[in-house]
């Protein structure tokens, strides 16, 4: 990856100067898709550029609780860097942190120059080139959902739901958000120009969802990607914590990360719109749907990413559990919302809001691109309430299942690059040994004292 122009780096370190901002927080996601970052004066900044920011590669094989997870080209090869070049296209002033801009950076290998193959921007990027070599360009909206709670030594885990307000379900105000949390976010938000357009309070209480307007595929993630940390950070600011955890309470529902995808042509025609279509849905639009009807075992992998995920399905939940499409029906796992003409669209609920949006977004592009290369004919639409097992088939119910999916889906795996994939499935598994070999609060109230 060539550094920038100087020029244009001095422009942009001017215009920084020139607002008050002497700090650049250069950010980029890991596996899991939470932020790592290094603050850089705005005085160094043109040394960032020129010769990047040295990072261990590790950093990709790290768990949230500081392990490395032994993934190859990580521990066996000695630790070695990785460089971040600032992405200085994507600068934006920080409303909640004063004299500071944030840019994400674009991670390669300082040996040959080319993106690291844990990097998920890239491999988006990389999915992305695929399907501009069709003349198919992603459209993406993504929805977010995510759980405010409060400190409460006396609560498990510390954290207890910021409100108990139940029934107050697509609803704002005080009524269920007693300390217009939402409010104050939205506000803040506007200012990060991530393009936020709206937000309420959701099925359970202390649960909200944030909605972002839609654009190209690498934008939308790159955007759903900074409103997670933007919330993460706001809640920090105010000793809350906002978990994007699929589900983090027994007695609540799970967080949702929907995602609604159109494809353009190079002109910026909806290729998912035929008016003389059954349905008006094009050729195009079907294979689509098929792919992500065949590939969605192996996409559970990647849109459903933790052991926790999977508490999120079964019967009563509307998550969606069984692979099935259906039309302007919220309980398949596809659904196709009734706008025809440009805004025809899929919209897939399969995912949860602890995705990374880097892996999930790649994810559901290149099962889409797959049904139109492969020019696929989906089965018929779920009709009526759906989560019916006579109707469809289930998905994955465990992560480890779902693992073993991806590892079995050769085309998928082949899209998203063998490097990848390889060091996905080590450090997923991995989690999953883990978990396996930890005590849980239930099995100790289950079995202590009985026997």
């Amino acid at each position: 990856m060539s550094a920038p122009d100087p020029a244009q780096v001095r422009r942009h370190t001017e215009r920084l100067a020139a607002t008050g901002i002497d700090v650049v927080r250069v950010v980029y996601p890991d596996l899991l898709g939470t932020d790592r970052a290094r603050d850089v004066l705005l005085d160094h900044l043109p040394t960032a550029c020129a010769h990047g920011l040295a990072f261990c590669r590790a950093v990709y094989h790290t768990t949230p609780g500081g392990d490395v997870v032994p993934v190859p080209g990580g521990l066996d090869a000695g630790l070695p860097d990785v460089v971040v070049h600032p992405d200085l296209d994507t600068l934006v002033a920080l409303p909640w942190e004063p004299g500071t801009a944030s840019c994400l950076g674009d991670v390669t290998d300082p040996h040959t120059g080319t993106p690291t193959p844990e990097s998920p921007r890239d491999l988006l990027r990389a999915v992305l080139a695929r399907c501009a070599e069709r003349d198919l360009h992603p459209v993406a909206g993504p929805e977010l959902e995510y759980f405010l709670c409060d400190a409460d030594p006396a609560a498990p885990g510390g954290w207890r739901r910021y409100s108990s307000a139940s029934g107050a379900v697509y609803t704002a105000g005080l009524r269920a958000d007693p300390d217009n949390h939402l409010l104050r976010l939205l506000r803040l938000l506007h200012g990060a120009d991530i393009g936020v357009t709206n937000g309420n309070h959701e099925f359970d209480g202390g649960q909200f969802e944030i909605n972002l307007t839609h654009s190209g595929a690498l934008d939308a993630a790159d955007r759903a990607f900074r409103l997670k940390s933007a919330v993460k950070e706001l809640a920090r600011k105010e000793g809350r914590l906002a978990t994007f955890m699929a589900k983090p309470f027994n007695d609540a529902g799970g967080s949702g990360f929907h995602l609604h995808l159109s494809c353009t042509d190079a002109e910026g025609n909806n290729v998912f719109d035929d008016p003389s279509a059954p349905d008006g849905l094009s050729a195009t639009a079907r294979h689509a749907v098929a792919g992500l009807v065949a590939h969605a075992p192996a996409l559970s992998a990647l849109v459903n990413p933790t052991v926790n995920s999977y508490k999120r399905f079964g019967p009563d939940t509307l998550a969606p559990w069984l692979i099935d499409w259906g039309l302007d029906n919220r309980s398949a796992m596809v659904r196709v919302p009734p706008e025809r003409g440009s805004g025809t669209r899929l919209e897939l609920r399969l995912g949860d809001a602890s995705a990374n949006p880097y892996l999930l977004v790649a994810a559901v592009v290149a099962a889409v691109l797959l049904g139109i290369e492969a020019a696929d004919e989906p089965p018929a639409p779920l009709k009526g309430y759906g989560y019916d097992t006579a109707r469809a088939a289930l998905l994955p119910a465990t992560l480890p299942a779902a693992l073993a999916a991806l590892e079995a889906d050769s085309g998928l795996t082949q899209l998203l690059g063998k490097d990848f994939t390889t060091a996905y499935l080590a450090y997923k598994h991995n989690e999953v040994d883990r978990f396996q070999q930890h005590v849980t609060d239930w099995e100790f109230t289950e079995y202590a004292y009985h026997l």
